[in-house]
């Protein structure tokens, strides 16, 4: 029982930022639907269910759903319809081609809340890079500050950047 009982939150996210908003939410009682990429062989699936993975999704069902094809992005309009919040993390434009942009379902659903995360924002000269943890260490100088002079930097062993960044949503 929690103060989001009743709420619906579909997720379509792949990395620790996107995905902790919905942990979050699910923690406190929201009914949260991860949307997954099916995998390509039976052992990708047990090989993402690592320590990080399960944190960060914990509360959460999980629907497998292929997002390229018709489809899959029929079944995603439907439950979007009934949706009270989206929480995508994805560079600018993948949701549109997916036909899960916020123009698309909104058209349909009104009410919705629709939260779109990406790692450089959607507009800007960085908005199209990819969107990782080193990244935003090596643009921030942090990687520089790592490690020994004259040597390459050292990667940190946790997403610093990453679980940082997405603390800030909480």
């Amino acid at each position: 029982m929690g103060v989001l009982d009743g709420i619906k939150v579909l997720e379509m996210a792949r990395v620790p930022p996107a995905e902790m908003p919905g942990m979050f939410l699910a923690d406190m009682g929201a009914d949260v639907l991860k949307i997954e990429t099916p995998p390509d062989e039976p052992e990708d699936a047990t090989a993402r269910r690592r320590a990080a993975f399960a944190y960060v999704n914990r509360n959460k069902r999980s629907l497998a759903l292929n997002m390229k094809a018709p489809e899959g992005q029929a079944i995603f309009k439907k439950l979007a319809a009934a949706a009270d919040v989206i929480v995508e993390g994805f560079r600018p434009g993948v949701m549109k081609r997916l036909g899960g942009d916020y123009e698309t379902l909104s058209a349909a659903n009104p009410r919705l809340v629709y939260c779109s995360l990406s790692g450089f924002g959607h507009n800007g000269p960085y908005r199209d890079y990819p969107a990782h943890d080193g990244n935003y260490l090596s643009l921030a100088g942090v990687l520089n500050l790592i490690g020994e002079p004259d040597r390459k930097p050292i990667f940190p062993l946790n997403l610093v950047a990453d679980y940082g960044g997405a603390s800030m949503h909480g």
